[in-house]
């Protein structure tokens, strides 16, 4: 949750807002026109939907939208601001699946794991403060979870008197954040969650099951050599720097906000091993330099490679200024032990604070996950959460108490940060399928009597399916 960080009230006031946030969403809609309209004409007569373009896809319709949302859903009247969403259209008929990443939206089209299961529709919202999402002047108390599960509220509520069948939310890390704060939040609007590697910071100052899993994961020897080359890039710190001076001279980039380009190497650095577990396989050890006779160059493109050199650079904080506020305010931020950097690190794991200008107040709230954590664990009805069991943000997930209803947590074995459904082991595979089937109306009969049988309903689709990852250590 930073980029390795990068990731990832009270009742009487949750009740107060969700009513409020209900009203709103009911008056932001206009009546609905007849069902025989072309289904653009439906869409754009919801007040607030505008059209920026409509892009063919076989077998489909897809559009990319705005929809004025406010910009505080607890004081309408203080503005309001674009926020963009993609519609892949199949049929009113077929089930709904909502999914954000929790960062911006692809205007290209893409169809989540759940959607092809459930051969459904699929609503894709870009989350509030990412460009060009942002309210303008940017009031940053306003970015908050809570906000965010209202914009979600309110587009939901717009096109439900559309797409009146069963709705799924779905997301992956950030993403899968977001799918469960929605949940929190307004646990009527959806038939079902699934949530994919969703990190679950409970006490953001206690992070020892980030270095248990450090210690422990894949082989010794591939923690060994990937420790090995981490440690050498900072050993030889002088020519790596050289390096890195005329890599960023070559491209304009500067460092004003982490305060220096030492501060943006090291943070480089320190990200190596983690992004290796988040993005790659065992397998990938054999592609890592030996440090010990690895030359300079050999240390630097793998840290590139791994890492990527341009993470700490202004132009590439800017871009990613809402989650590191949010890591900062709520989400919370691993710290992790590097024991084997001792003497060599300056400046440890930095905090979030670093990565967002300092004209941007923050402060922490330490209750937000906490009460998000116990609502899962007490209340959790129809939500599915998927793991990878080589995947760093995997180390703090979510767990389900005795409260929670038809709800399942999954590993899907040697897996990273890409870990899904169709990864997990056969029977966990088949009973995650026939839930998500179940809970979108839509399992056939010989599911609903052997869940064995569970297959997704659509067929694939290699650039519908596409999972268009950003490897960076944001969650």
């Amino acid at each position: 949750m930073r980029k390795a960080l990068r990731w990832l009230l009270s009742l009487v006031v949750l009740i107060g807002t969700v009513s409020a946030a209900g009203a709103t969403a009911g008056a932001a809609t206009a009546a609905e026109p007849t069902a025989g309209t072309d289904i653009k004409d439906r869409i754009l007569a919801i007040r607030g939907m505008s059209l920026i373009e409509e892009k063919p896809y076989p077998g489909y319709r897809f559009f990319v939208l705005n929809y004025t949302q406010p910009v505080d859903h607890r004081h309408p009247g203080k503005g309001t601001f674009e926020q963009r969403i993609t519609l892949l259209h199949k049929d009113t008929s077929r089930p709904t699946v909502f999914f954000t990443s929790g960062y911006n939206v692809s205007t290209t089209p893409r169809r989540s794991e759940p959607t092809t299961i459930v051969d459904g529709n699929q609503v894709s919202l870009e989350y509030r403060f990412f460009t060009p999402s942002r309210p303008a002047p940017a009031d940053w108390s306003t970015l908050d979870i809570w906000q965010a599960a209202s914009d979600q509220h309110r587009v939901f509520a717009a096109l439900k008197k559309i797409y009146t069948k069963k709705w799924l939310s779905t997301g992956g890390s950030k993403g899968g954040m977001t799918a469960t704060y929605y949940e929190r939040h307004y646990p009527r609007d959806m038939d079902g969650v699934v949530a994919y590697v969703a990190p679950n910071d409970v006490v953001n100052k206690e992070d020892s099951a980030y270095d248990r899993f450090f210690e422990n994961v894949g082989t010794k020897e591939c923690r060994d050599r990937l420790n090995a080359v981490q440690r050498e890039a900072l050993v030889r710190r002088e020519p790596m720097a050289a390096l890195y001076e005329k890599y960023a001279a070559d491209r304009g980039y500067t460092f004003d906000t982490v305060g220096g380009l030492d501060r943006a190497f090291e943070a480089v650095v320190l990200d190596y091993v983690w992004a290796f577990w988040q993005y790659s396989l065992l397998a990938d050890c054999d592609s890592i330099p030996a440090a010990a006779t690895a030359t300079d160059q050999e240390i630097w493109d793998s840290i590139e490679a791994i890492s990527g050199f341009s993470a700490y650079a202004d132009q590439g904080l800017s871009t990613y200024t809402p989650y590191y506020y949010q890591a900062g305010t709520e989400l919370g931020s691993p710290d992790i032990k590097q024991p084997h950097l001792d003497g060599l690190s300056r400046y440890g794991y930095q905090p979030p604070r670093n990565f967002v200008p300092r004209d941007i107040p923050m402060r922490f709230k330490p209750w937000v996950m906490r009460d998000v954590d116990s609502w899962v664990r007490h209340n959790a009805t129809r939500m599915m959460f998927v793991n990878g069991q080589n995947d760093p943000w995997s180390a703090e997930p979510f767990r389900l108490g005795h409260g929670a209803r038809d709800s399942y947590v999954y590993t899907a074995p040697g897996a990273n940060h890409g870990a899904s459904v169709a990864r997990l082991a056969a029977d966990e595979k088949a009973k995650a399928t026939a839930a998500i089937l179940r809970w979108a109306g839509v399992a056939p009969a010989a599911v609903q009597e052997d869940p064995t049988k569970a297959r997704p309903l659509a067929k694939a689709d290699a650039k519908l399916d596409k999972r268009d990852t950003e490897h960076t250590l944001r969650p």
